[in-house]
């Protein structure tokens, strides 16, 4: 029997990926990212307290728990190998897999998890550039900055997307921002970036910007990888 509920699961990974991309889950954000209600969230959230998975201060987040990221870890290790199961063996395109994968990753145990890793390679990142957790809840930990953080005139490569949604992605697949890609900045603007991208000349809303990681022009292959 599952240690937790899949509910529970889908809470404690939405938390690990606000957690990732701006330090801390607030119930907001929280319930922004799951479409409920906060006040739904406040519920849930102190359940997940009592059980250990999470610790909750008022006015200053949601965090896990070492015990709460172990699981959101092997939430996110189904999830990202089952987007590679869509790309890679079923050829769907790497913008759309994050929902299908939502779907099917509550089915997955560990050992058919394991099987999936075995079929594909033992990829180490998933469509997004995101890296797959391994089976004993490490993960790959890079130095990375967020395409807003680039300075005019800078030449940097796309290393992973963080907020894989749809609608999220559809914003760069349009420009052909991916993770491999070479991004060269042009202009800083209030509320958008100016970027080459592919020798294509195109203009990027901060929020979309915020969800692209870069590591500088001179950079190893394993970005070139992710592509």
């Amino acid at each position: 029997m599952k240690e937790v509920s899949n509910k529970a699961e889908e809470y404690l990974e939405a938390i690990y990926r606000l957690q990732e991309r701006i330090g801390v889950a607030r119930t907001t954000e929280l319930a922004s990212a799951l479409s409920i209600v906060p006040g739904s969230v406040t519920n849930t959230v102190q359940h997940l307290k009592k059980q250990g998975f999470v610790e909750h201060r008022p006015y200053k987040g949601i965090s896990l728990t070492p015990k709460g990221e172990q699981i959101a870890l092997g939430v996110i290790r189904r999830h990202r190998l089952a987007e590679r199961m869509l790309t890679d063996v079923l050829d769907a395109h790497w913008a759309s897999v994050h929902e299908s994968a939502c779907r099917l990753e509550p089915a997955l145990d560990g050992d058919l998890t394991n099987l999936f890793e075995k079929r594909l390679g033992y990829p180490r990142y998933c469509p997004h550039g995101n890296p797959v957790p391994s089976e004993e809840g490490e993960i790959e930990q890079n130095e990375e900055d967020m395409l807003t953080t680039a300075n005019v005139d800078e030449t940097v490569i796309v290393s992973r997307i963080i907020d894989e949604k749809r609608d999220k992605l559809l914003p760069l697949v349009d420009k052909g921002i991916k993770p491999g890609v070479e991004i060269h900045v042009l202009e800083k603007r209030d509320y958008s970036m100016v970027l080459q991208v592919a020798g294509k000349r195109c203009a990027l809303d901060l929020e979309s910007a915020s969800n692209v990681l870069i590591k500088t022009h001179k950079v190893d292959e394993d970005v070139q990888k992710r592509k």
